[in-house]
């Protein structure tokens, strides 16, 4: 295997809304959807797509959308022997709001996500030791993504660290060890205490994060594109100019 990721899936509920109800109001919306996500599903199939072996460490639930979520990361050719139905719970959902503009608003359950934990990695380590790249975020509970940040330092693996969603109480002396850490503006400003509103302001917080030990750091802008920064080199890489489907 090339890449493993630990970390997360989601059921996506997507309503298509012109507008959002008040509360205690009802109104009709265009059109509904149920598509299969979750940051680290997306990371997953992601990698997929270009080509890479990819080993997936994720929990579903004991649920209509358990198999269809199996399905769906074997079609892309993703190693599935560690995604694990946990008993009596929901798999993972995300309702997700779209509107005109093709801006989302997304609430998460957690599910069985909740579930995977450091021993599911110890479980998987022998295949883990096989790749070259653990990538995580943070849709999981901390302590397993702690326990990954380690295991890929004792054994010698890259590590990719989105640091979504943002949480003030992560502990930063873990993304010190992480080889890549990839936030976007928002999780940038929350997890520096900066502004991120210009583009120097970005930087600036960036380059507070490499002050603090984390290397390589690469801050996603959707259409301002992406900035990477070390302790000596610093490159904006434009994006590619695209139609918004909607942007979850």
């Amino acid at each position: 295997m090339d890449i493993a990721v630990i970390g997360s899936n989601m059921v996506d509920l997507i309503t298509y809304t012109n507008q959002m109800p008040k509360e205690g109001e009802t109104l009709e919306a265009p059109a509904f959807k149920i598509g299969c996500g979750g940051k680290g599903a997306n990371q997953a199939v992601a990698a997929a797509k270009l080509n890479s072996k990819v080993l997936m460490l994720t929990k579903v639930g004991d649920d209509i959308f358990a198999d269809n979520t199996i399905r769906n990361l074997e079609s892309w050719g993703i190693n599935t022997t560690y995604v694990e139905k946990v008993p009596c719970t929901s798999s993972g959902v995300a309702p997700i709001f779209v509107n005109a503009n093709s801006s989302n608003s997304i609430l998460i359950i957690k599910g069985a996500n909740k579930f995977l934990s450091p021993e599911d990695i110890d479980r998987a380590a022998e295949d883990l030791k096989k790749c070259q790249l653990i990538v995580l975020q943070l849709e999981v509970q901390l302590e397993t993504v702690y326990h990954a940040i380690e295991f890929g330092k004792k054994h010698g693996i890259e590590v990719l660290l989105n640091p979504a969603p943002a949480l003030r109480e992560l502990d930063m002396s873990y993304a010190c060890k992480c080889d890549f850490f990839v936030p976007n503006e928002t999780e940038l400003e929350i997890l520096t205490g900066m502004p991120v509103d210009t583009y120097d302001h970005i930087r600036a917080a960036a380059r507070s994060l490499v002050d603090k030990g984390l290397n390589n750091i690469i801050v996603t802008m959707g259409e301002k594109g992406a900035l990477w920064m070390t302790r000596d080199q610093e490159v904006h890489v434009p994006a590619f100019r695209v139609n918004a489907v909607d942007t979850s």
